[in-house]
């Protein structure tokens, strides 16, 4: 163990970290201005009059008018400030604060990618990615010692890098990718109007191979990026598959370029110096060689080291946490989220609400969700049993805004995944209006269709 702590205090060139900030910086300014651009900030956070809070966090609201739209202003400065190393923690710290509270308004806006980015930017918060190529090194005296940092500051982000291939690459490893090539062949299939290659997408082996091949690369990539001598190779593999990805599939948006953006770490720690060549000769590893690798490490420092490895823990118990429940998580969305499950189903539903128990109106009332959400909200809602539970409630405290304080709320949903036929999602019978909100499994949900893994 102490072994390990020492390797991983060793003092490494400092300029990979700084092109991951430089990289990650742009990278959010880019998705702040797209985000502005296409009108986004009002469709999903201004004109819905309700959203689907995630636990714990009810209390992360839009901001009213003009307040969200500051937001955003804030949050382009914040990823300007990482980029240029101006002020860094406090840039870093700003960036991860907003970023993250935007991602927590709405469970219906919820990405991957947009996840991947709170997590790195919450590590960044405590890695010294500053001290060159930054304003902030700019004010610091020149000292005899050559800047580092400890070589554990690039494994964290590796290992965070790597879990998302990792796992996506697991995910994949059930019978609908592998055996019925599904849901490529739906995607492919409504991708066939792609110039050049467009007739070749509707072929079924196209989509079997591109199944097959989607799972090798997210199961190999990490290794082969690990290894010195395939990392060149490797790195040219990750940016055709990225490329093609974002070709076939622009609804991933920016996924493909931060996954192209972040491999950089698993480069030698001096790759940007060898790259440009523009302070002398020599690698950065060279500049650094005499700095000794710390003998008796700080309890602070081995708590960090500890904490840093805690963190990797949760997220790998995170994607693992399916298995606590009954069922098919990509039926049940039971441990869906957080979990790095990539390009793994495609579903579309229709719910519908009946109302019972209201004073002078009958013995039933249908009711539906686009008289309380927004369209895009109705859509992602409909497939997803926790939120449809959201939804009874939100028509339950309407009744009863009204005076009627004793409605039951049942929902008729139907789901479609993965090209099977549309079935049954919650139990008809099930009063919503009276279950409780929460982790725990939930019974009311009915059993998926011709179930294939």
């Amino acid at each position: 163990t102490s072994r390990i702590f020492r390797t991983g205090m060793e003092p490494v060139s400092p300029y990979s970290g700084a092109a991951f900030r430089i990289v990650f910086g742009l990278l959010g300014l880019a998705a702040t201005v797209r985000f502005v651009s296409k009108g986004w900030i009002s469709e999903l956070y201004l004109e819905p009059a309700y959203h689907f809070s995630y636990y714990g966090f009810g209390w992360v609201q839009p901001w009213p008018g003009w307040g969200m739209y500051l937001h955003f202003v804030l949050l382009g400065l914040a990823s300007l400030g990482v980029a240029l190393g101006y002020r860094y923690r406090l840039s870093m710290t700003a960036f991860f604060l907003l970023f993250t509270y935007v991602e927590l308004i709405d469970r219906t806006t919820y990405l991957n990618h947009h996840y991947l980015l709170s997590l790195l930017s919450l590590l960044m918060i405590f890695l010294p990615l500053n001290r060159v190529a930054s304003l902030d090194s700019r004010k610091k005296p020149v000292t005899e010692a050559a800047p580092s940092i400890p070589r554990a500051a690039l494994w964290l982000m590796m290992a965070q890098v790597g879990l998302v291939y990792f796992f996506a690459g697991i995910a994949k490893l059930n019978p609908d990718w592998l055996y019925q090539a599904q849901p490529l062949r739906i995607w492919l299939y409504n991708a066939a109007g792609a110039p050049v290659i467009g007739l070749w997408l509707r072929e079924t082996w196209v989509a079997y191979a591109l199944s097959w091949g989607g799972m090798l690369f997210d199961l190999t990539i990490v290794g082969l990026l690990l290894w010195r001598k395939s990392r060149p190779w490797a790195y040219g593999l990750l940016l055709i598959f990225h490329l093609v990805t974002s070709l076939l599939f622009p609804s991933l948006g920016m996924f493909p370029w931060i996954m192209v953006g972040v491999t950089l770490v698993f480069f030698k720690p001096d790759w940007p110096l060898r790259l440009v060549r523009q302070f002398r000769q020599a690698t950065s590893d060279d500049i650094i060689e005499h700095i000794p690798s710390p003998r008796n490490l700080t309890w602070m420092t081995k708590a960090a080291i500890c904490l840093g490895a805690m963190f990797l823990l949760v997220q790998v118990a995170m994607p693992l946490r399916h298995f606590a429940y009954p069922g098919n998580v990509r039926w049940t969305e039971e441990g869906y989220l957080f979990s790095w499950r990539v390009m793994l189903t495609e579903k579309t539903g229709r719910v519908q609400f009946r109302v019972s128990g209201i004073d002078g109106f009958g013995d039933e009332r249908l009711v539906y969700s686009e008289e309380y959400l927004a369209p895009g909200q109705v859509e992602r809602m409909a497939y997803q049993p926790d939120l449809i539970l959201v939804t009874a409630h939100i028509i339950r405290d309407d009744y009863a805004a009204r005076g009627h304080h004793r409605v039951q709320v049942r929902a008729d949903a139907w789901v479609s995944w993965n090209g099977r036929l549309a079935a049954r999602l919650i139990d008809p019978t099930v009063d919503l209006a009276n279950i409780v909100p929460g982790p725990g499994p939930k019974s009311w949900v009915t059993s998926p269709p011709h179930q294939r893994g």
